[in-house]
């Protein structure tokens, strides 16, 4: 723990030493002039270099060149690779369990049937990772939160033969899912002999929401009721793919107040929309931070633009970079010269939703602009509005966001790395044996990272 407590304190320093770049709009880029808040020497290396360069800052590995880039630069790279939970998974994991009926040639895609291949990739690896501490820490059933139509339950169940109870807040996403494990049993009878479905677990689909306040006591009475249960003898792991903002600290809590939760599987998303002190003061427990070491040291807030950039994907802005596709980066620039033209026409609209556009060669900023503001107040804007000397000028300096972006995004896995390390460290002070690790890949789901945990 001390290790990682120093960990954390060394990366809330670099944090506050630049802070000021991470809690920067990139669409109030020309309002607040955030180019001339970079440091000269950046500026005037920044200005100069091309594009695809900039990709080296987002890399895992050493800068090639390091003497051409500032010095303060370089340093920031090795602090950060240094610092942050390595986002690559392993090449060849340690441990594999493969389902048999993912290659089943006429079940298998009553697995991915609808099943987005980011999905897909998700559920495979989060599935086999959840049998697998099945085998090491068995215990008598597994509660999935937010299991939304029951694909990973799906998989368990019938894959691996698990039971598994799975918590949804949705009724109609029950119903889907009650739909389908019922299709997918009489494929079965179809295909496959009955001493191949004898492992078979239908999945329990329980209506329920699970929030910050819920007592432990109704968490394990809601348990009891959905699977039969006659009394609190049994024994559990708790898994959830991508609960949202307050869901990962919430199933922590969960696991920590139940003595009959023996595992813990879960991999995080929208940091942002954690509930902090500073965001919600009137809260009885919050998001972030969780540990007690950061409780009690001051400067251990994370802004919400801090958390917001922490959830971009990294990995795909680099292969961008790198490749050229240049045209899709102005989109940023875009957004930023419309800011700028609606607050000067509507001081006190600053920061307006405003619908997303795709970027498509050769769009002009005139046709951008009528698209993004299709609906609102700003529709109205004389088009002569729009072509004035300074949108001009903001526009011919995109690639000066290009680089103010890519600066940001690099700071972006330290800021969950914190996140990440905190929890960790939340349970090792509960007496928790715990390990992050990225398990997806990246690109596919820039969220990767499962935290597991188990105790006594």
């Amino acid at each position: 723990m001390l290790a990682l407590s120093q960990k954390l304190e060394h990366s809330l320093g670099l944090l506050k030493k630049y802070e000021w770049l991470l809690d920067a709009y990139v669409l109030d880029f020309f309002l607040d002039d955030h180019w001339s808040k970079l440091p000269e020497v950046w500026q005037q290396h920044l200005a100069n270099i091309p594009l695809e360069d900039l990709s080296e800052l987002l890399q895992d590995e050493t800068v090639e060149h390091e003497e051409a880039w500032p010095v303060e630069l370089i340093e920031l790279q090795r602090e950060l690779r240094h610092l942050c939970i390595r986002r690559t998974p392993k090449s060849q994991p340690e441990n594999s369990l493969p389902c048999p009926l993912l290659d089943h040639p006429k079940l298998k895609h009553m697995f991915t049937k609808r099943v987005k291949p980011k999905k897909q990739h998700e559920i495979r690896r989060m599935a086999e990772i959840c049998a697998l501490s099945n085998r090491q820490t068995p215990v008598d059933f597994i509660v999935d939160f937010g299991a939304g139509v029951g694909h990973l339950a799906r998989l368990l169940g019938y894959g691996y033969g698990i039971c598994v109870c799975c918590f949804e807040m949705q009724p109609d996403l029950n119903q889907q899912a009650r739909e389908i494990d019922m299709k997918l049993e009489s494929m079965a009878a179809k295909h496959l002999k009955t001493e191949d479905t004898s492992h078979f677990q239908r999945p329990v689909h329980l209506t329920q929401r699970l929030d910050s306040d819920t007592l432990p006591e109704r968490f394990l009475a809601s348990i009891r009721d959905a699977l039969g249960l006659e009394n609190d003898d049994f024994t559990f792991g708790i898994i959830g793919l991508h609960p949202c903002g307050n869901l990962g600290p919430t199933l922590m809590r969960m696991f920590l107040g139940c003595s009959q939760a023996k595992f813990l599987n879960f991999v995080g998303c929208c940091y942002q929309k954690m509930t902090t002190q500073a965001t919600h003061p009137r809260e009885r427990v919050y998001g972030y931070p969780l540990s007690r070491f950061l409780n009690e040291k001051s400067g251990s807030q994370l802004s919400y633009e801090s958390r917001e950039i922490s959830c971009h994907a990294t990995e795909v802005y680099q292969d961008r970079l790198r490749t050229g596709e240049y045209e899709h980066l102005r989109i940023h620039s875009l957004r930023a010269a419309a800011e700028r033209i609606i607050v000067q026409q509507f001081p006190d609209l600053r920061h307006c939703a405003l619908r997303n556009v795709k970027h498509s060669t050769g769009m002009t900023f005139h046709q951008y602009f009528q698209r993004a503001v299709q609906g609102t107040r700003f529709e109205a804007l004389d088009s002569r509005v729009l072509s004035n000397e300074q949108t001009a000028t903001d526009l011919s300096n995109w690639q000066r966001i290009v680089s103010f972006y890519t600066l940001r995004l690099m700071m972006a896995p330290l800021v969950e790395s914190i996140i990440l390390n905190d929890r960790c460290l939340f349970l090792m002070e509960n007496d928790c044996q715990v390990r992050i690790e990225a398990i997806f890949d990246p690109r596919l789901s820039p969220r990767n990272h499962i935290t597991m945990a188990t105790k006594p």
